[in-house]
């Protein structure tokens, strides 16, 4: 790197990031002094929509991590954990995997974070409870059910087997609606195994204070996914959480005990508390930003994904919603904005038309409304993986391969036995205010 060289560092490499290293580097001349950096504490893209299916033993897992340094040619990767931001001195720091410190400096800065699980103040969820944010999560909650099916095959004790067979997941929106939904399907495969289970009542509990599952989507789209759920006999719980969970079961907030082995939270995000440790002003834990993505006061630093609190143009007053859609579009823009403060291109505003959602709900089901065009059933499940297909930067050949397999000859169902339970804290960060 010469003393001209201009320096781009991007912090994350989710949908945000991602997107705005892959455009800012499109952006670019091939004659351009400019080298982009991107810190990440893994070595690949992560595509969060199909973590339910590695849950469900439906995909593997490598399916869901793109590469960064096969995809992102002409994009340095720095490997580690971004642990302060000093937006005066325009320098980054950050911890590599095997402990090393070390210091970025740079001309521009996207900051693209991402988010964490939201933890709420619930006594027992964060010592009891298994979060879904990460492949090793998706893994980890695949061996759990199979190990679960496995002992309660293993005892005599009614209760315990009753206990072992049953799966309290928190949360209905887009994750966990499609986790309870795969659940069924997964147990119900391996019960088949189990000749002494024939008998055995399973049982799936989705759990959400909200009046109903999916409260974003349409109606209708609301309507079908819970026609689904309570065909697969998932028991699906309104205005209705976890008081408190142990290592035997959660207490509802009905007052009823539920004796269970598992409790998957799929309650929320909130963004890394990275972003107020800068000390720039945030909203709801997000960076302020304008609709160019740059940061009020500060010309070389821009946001996006769910570290920026993004002015929503379509509803005056409002910041976009904490999704995917968002973050890849942001992360885009943020790309080519950066490259036009550099001196190439233009600079642009956001602003967000509404492409539709997709929610798989495994085997043949589906909820979908591209273009506001609501879907369920087979039609929703074919726009739904085309939809996948087409979002994924990688790996769609592979991917398109396992469902194919999945549907002839079915699902791989053995403990792994790869990720243990203390390498998948619920929550890794002190809460945030």
């Amino acid at each position: 790197m010469s003393e001209r060289t201009q320096r781009v560092v991007i912090v994350g490499g989710g949908f945000a990031g991602y997107n705005a290293a892959r455009a800012l580097h499109r952006a670019l001349p091939r004659t351009a002094d400019v080298e982009i950096v991107l810190v990440n504490r893994t070595d690949y893209f992560l595509y969060l929509p199909l973590l339910p299916e590695i849950a469900a033993a439906v995909i593997d897992p490598r399916r869901v991590t793109v590469s960064i340094p096969a995809t992102l040619r002409g994009v340095r990767l720095a490997l580690g954990d971004v642990t302060a931001i000093d937006a005066e001195r325009e320098v980054v720091a950050y911890t590599d995997p095997e402990g090393a410190e070390h210091e970025l400096r740079y001309d521009r800065l996207i900051l693209a974070a991402g988010s964490v699980t939201r933890l709420l103040p619930i006594p027992g969820v964060a010592e009891h409870a298994h979060g879904f944010r990460g492949v090793a999560e998706a893994l980890y909650l695949r061996d759990h059910v199979i190990r679960q099916v496995e002992l309660a095959a293993a005892t005599d004790d009614p209760a315990e087997r009753d206990a072992r067979c049953t799966f309290v997941v928190v949360g209905a929106g887009y994750t966990g609606t499609e986790v309870a939904a795969q659940g069924p399907l997964l147990t119900r495969a391996l019960l088949r195994r189990h000749p002494v289970l024939a008998r055995q009542r399973v049982r799936w509990l989705l759990l959400d204070l909200a009046p109903k599952v999916l409260p974003e989507l349409d109606p209708r789209l609301s309507r079908a996914a819970d026609r689904v759920l309570r065909e697969r006999g998932v028991k699906v719980l309104t205005g209705v959480s976890v008081q408190e969970a142990t290592p035997d079961g959660v207490r509802l907030t009905t007052g009823a005990d539920v004796a269970a082995r598992t409790l998957v939270w799929c309650v929320g995000v909130r963004p890394d508390p990275l972003v107020g440790d800068t000390g720039l002003e945030t909203h709801k834990g997000r960076l302020v930003v304008d609709t160019t993505l740059a940061v009020p006061g500060q010309p070389h630093l821009f946001a996006c994904g769910d570290a920026a609190a993004v002015p929503d143009v379509t509803r005056p007053g409002e910041v976009t919603a904490m999704t995917a859609q968002h973050a890849t579009r942001q992360g885009t823009l943020a790309g080519r904005n950066v490259a036009a403060s550099l001196g190439y291109g233009e600079t642009g505003t956001y602003k967000h038309h509404d492409l539709g959602f997709v929610v798989d709900l495994g085997g043949l089901q589906a909820a979908a409304n591209p273009l506001q065009v609501p879907l369920s059933g087979f039609p929703a499940k074919v726009v739904t993986r085309g939809y996948h297909l087409i979002s994924m930067p990688g790996n769609r050949v592979r991917t398109a391969a396992d469902w194919l397999l999945d549907a002839v000859l079915g699902r791989q169902s053995v403990q792994l036995g790869i990720v243990r339970g203390a390498a998948v804290p619920l929550d890794t960060r002190p809460p945030q205010a």
